[in-house]
């Protein structure tokens, strides 16, 4: 990227909104396309064939939704169709190897799909901020990312990644709302408060980390997830029209949408 180019994180548009109602009407629209869509890469529809793994990344900023659009992706398909990896520090054992080394078991093979709550990111954002690794060794780790996806989606996987941004007066107004909730309470922890305090430092690793990683082969899909609605909807469709287009680059004919249900485009 030109240094006086402008960074795709600060053209994100927090305004946009929905309604719940709408939201609600084309989540479940999405829904039924993504269980068609997932039965047919299973080889579980005809031709039964299974197709490219699928593996859906989720990163954003504490309280930014993901594991709400997470259970709205996931809660029309058979749970022994996808698997939901949750993403966390790194165990000692972990960390005596190379930071990639813990994400392969989880690596969806041919007819399967991962979705991860959080990634190999942390490597550039977390570890960054923290002071675990130094910059020659995050733009190191960058290129190495970079050639990992690289490898998966020429071995016949499906790579859609997305980043859920909210401004961080809306994530202090979240932080305020769970910590009044006592069965949401659980969901902050210390450890978040002090990310928060570390916000401006945060952008610009992801700044730096949209900008080393966003390639053709694994593209950011960026989304703007102020309003929890539009985030989930927009995440839904994106992930369908993304599938769509590499099963189709793979040479497979996808079944159209059933009447009624989300079709390609909208």
């Amino acid at each position: 990227m030109a240094k006086d180019s402008v960074n795709p994180v600060d053209e994100i548009d927090l305004t946009k909104t929905m309604s719940k109602e709408e939201s609600d009407k084309r989540v479940t629209k999405a829904q039924h396309r993504l269980t068609q869509l997932r039965l047919f890469s299973a080889g579980l529809l005809e031709p039964a064939a299974p197709g490219p793994a699928l593996i859906v990344l989720f990163e954003g900023f504490d309280a930014a939704g993901k594991g709400g659009t997470i259970r709205r992706l996931t809660a029309s398909l058979d749970p022994r169709h996808v698997l939901v990896h949750p993403v966390g520090p790194p165990t000692e054992e972990e960390l005596r190897h190379h930071f990639l080394w813990r994400f392969q078991p989880f690596i969806p093979g041919t007819g399967e799909m991962t979705v991860f709550d959080r990634s190999w990111y942390g490597r550039l954002l977390v570890e960054r901020v923290e002071g675990e690794i130094s910059d020659e060794v995050a733009e190191r780790s960058a290129k190495e990312i970079v050639e990992f996806e690289r490898m998966l989606t020429e071995r016949n996987v499906t790579l859609v990644k997305f980043w859920l941004h909210v401004s961080s007066e809306e994530e202090l107004r979240r932080f305020n709302s769970r910590e009044s909730d006592p069965l949401k309470r659980w969901k902050l922890t210390p450890d978040d408060w002090r990310n928060r305090e570390k916000r401006k430092e945060y952008e610009k690793a992801l700044r730096f980390m949209v900008e080393t990683t966003d390639k053709k082969h694994a593209h950011w899909d960026l989304i703007p997830a102020e309003s929890k609605h539009y985030a989930r909807v927009a995440v839904l469709e994106t992930l369908i029209d993304r599938w769509v287009h590499d099963l189709q680059r793979h040479g497979l004919e996808v079944p159209p949408a059933r009447a009624g249900d989300y079709l390609e485009g909208n």
